[in-house]
């Protein structure tokens, strides 16, 4: 007699598993997924976050620019300003997707990864609120890891922080965030002082090369199924 076997069905991708755990956190938080266009305009993804025009992340080495002045976005920051222009406050959302950065790969970076943008505004955020919010979700990821917060620069951003992890008695940058620039409102059309809020952009990719002690981003996107089975 033979006895039925259920079929290999093949399982889901590890950068898949992560970021599903990641919506989990924050959804437990009443954070609201967001989709957003992976080419948008150029304003959306520089001007309107205060980013200006001489600045390196400008560049045609750093951007692909695509005809009528879109581009593939580097960053899903670039839907901070066109969801506050059709969304009434207060709203607390997470952006995760694909962005894509015209530089040479290696072993720390590739043309395309993954972002999940976080963004909470109401009437009366402070840097606690930021403060909170990140460290629930990385002590539910790194549950024995010592984390910081230290200054930062991001334009779009006023304070600008960078939260780093310690991992085998290294620290190790993980993600920038900051309290919303007061340029990045007047983009959306809020009157000043009317609305307050944090933004964070954390690197899906480089998350799970620490969680899972990981050294070359690109295993996470060659395909090869002796890597991927192992989660």
């Amino acid at each position: 007699m033979e006895i039925y076997k259920k079929p290999i069905l093949g399982h889901l991708h590890p950068l898949t598993q992560l970021a599903q755990q990641i919506e989990e956190i924050f959804s437990a938080m009443g954070f609201s997924i967001i989709d957003g266009p992976e080419i948008v305009e150029e304003y959306y993804n520089f001007d309107a976050l205060n980013i200006p025009k001489d600045h390196p992340a400008r560049d045609e080495m750093d951007t692909f620019y695509l005809e009528n002045g879109r581009v593939l976005r580097t960053h899903t920051s670039s839907m901070q300003v066109q969801y506050m222009q059709n969304n009434n406050p207060p709203f607390r959302i997470i952006v995760p997707g694909r962005v894509f950065r015209n530089e040479r790969t290696d072993a720390k970076h590739d043309i395309q990864f993954h972002q999940i943008e976080g963004m909470m505004v109401d009437k009366d955020i402070k840097l606690a609120h930021l403060k909170a919010v990140l460290f629930e979700c990385l002590k539910r990821l790194f549950p024995s890891s010592a984390i910081r917060l230290r200054p930062g620069f991001f334009p779009y951003v006023e304070p600008g922080v960078e939260v780093d992890i310690k991992l085998n008695n290294k620290w190790m940058e993980l993600l920038g965030a900051g309290l919303i620039h007061p340029k990045v409102f007047e983009s959306a059309g809020y009157l000043p002082g009317e609305w307050k809020g944090f933004a964070f952009g954390m690197g899906l990719e480089r998350l799970a090369m620490a969680k899972y002690k990981i050294d070359d981003i690109r295993l996470f996107h060659n395909g090869d199924l002796r890597f991927i089975k192992q989660f």
